[in-house]
């Protein structure tokens, strides 16, 4: 029998074990579709300091608690509360933590397997996406959303969303648009296709591998051939519009664009944030010139003081999508031609205040 002071011990929000050679981080907080906190940062961070010096440990393996999804981002409403609450200073710490974490697992010693199954987007790309080995399913939904909340692609999003083929980066960017697992391999934010049903063997196989000896010789013998990429098929229309110098351009390219799909991006893009579009267009475009993810980090890091310190949008943007959930933001400005010219230079000259980096 389970007494009551068991009972109410609440469940750890990351799982932390070693089984066999295999370091397994589970993100678990499924009902949350494992939304990340400052503490789950911190505890993923500690879980790669111990690993990365035991000579035991030769894989880490990272996942998502339930079905539904890897990680669906950052807790933005959390967020939303502490800039009202305190300003940036408490929720840079978050996001000073967040960005680091990321720039540590693309640089960690040792392979970084990732699951990106199921719902994987902001900040779960911000882990998923810069792994070694990045595993999509059937059922995974990749995006970069956050111009639908006023804000900009952040978490070293820009960096992949830079290196996309073609125009596919700014599209992505701008619109906040979901890929399929063909999409995310098509785009660079995924390597392999692995059906769902087949994802406990191949973490099986990471824990007890023989032969073959390498962990994407493993994945391989799981891995099938993605459908085609519908934005891939897209390519000619996504990269003649959004190679336009503006978003004011774009839009008016999308317009005259004879498929259906251009102008119904058209027709997005005018719903979304101003402000944020045309930061993130000159964001991704900025991203392309730098030498590295820790550039692209410390980039979005100065553009978050910016949206935080000087813009009503992103307030007013979670509170429309997530909080009232109305679907209906008062943007300011509320148009993309009362923007002023030189808005995105102003942004991307937000210099952080705090390095990045110790």
């Amino acid at each position: 029998m389970t007494n009551a002071s068991e009972s109410t011990i609440p469940e750890p929000k990351v799982l932390a074990r070693p089984s066999g050679s295999l370091g397994r981080l589970t993100l678990n907080r499924p009902r949350a579709l494992n939304a990340l906190d400052l503490d789950m940062i911190g505890e993923v961070s500690v879980a790669l300091d111990a690993w990365q010096g035991d000579s035991d440990i030769d894989i880490v393996l990272l996942d998502g608690a339930g079905d539904r999804g890897f990680c669906a981002g950052g807790d933005v409403r959390g967020l939303a509360e502490q800039i009202v609450r305190s300003g940036i200073e408490e929720a840079g710490v978050f996001f000073r933590a967040e960005y680091a974490l990321n720039a540590r697992i693309a640089e960690y010693p040792k392979p970084v397997v990732a699951f990106a199954d199921g719902i994987t987007m902001g900040g779960g790309i911000g882990l998923a996406g810069h792994a070694a080995i990045r595993i999509v399913t059937e059922r995974s939904k990749l995006a970069m959303p956050e111009t639908r909340i006023g804000f900009t692609p952040d978490v070293g999003g820009t960096w992949l969303l830079a290196h996309a083929p073609g125009r596919t980066g700014e599209y992505l960017g701008l619109t906040g648009g979901t890929m399929d697992a063909a999409d995310a391999i098509y785009a660079g934010f995924a390597d392999y296709l692995v059906p769902s049903e087949h994802l406990p063997a191949v973490r099986e196989a990471l824990e007890t591998r023989a032969d073959p000896a390498t962990p994407t010789e493993i994945i391989l013998l799981f891995d099938e051939t993605p459908g085609p990429s519908a934005l891939e098929a897209a390519r000619p229309w996504i990269d003649e519009t959004f190679s336009a110098d503006t978003v004011a351009e774009i839009i008016d390219r999308l317009r005259s664009r004879p498929e259906a799909e251009a102008s119904a991006t058209a027709t997005v893009l005018e719903e979304l944030s101003p402000t944020g579009l045309a930061v993130t267009l000159d964001a991704v475009r900025r991203a392309r010139e730098l030498s590295g993810l820790r550039d692209a980090l410390a980039q979005e890091y100065g553009l978050v003081l910016w949206f935080a310190e000087t813009q009503p949008d992103l307030i007013e943007g979670i509170r429309a999508q997530l909080i009232d959930k109305d679907r209906s933001p008062r943007w300011n400005p509320a148009t993309i031609a009362e923007l002023p010219s030189d808005l995105g230079a102003t942004a991307l000259g937000h210099a952080p205040r705090k390095p990045l980096w110790s």
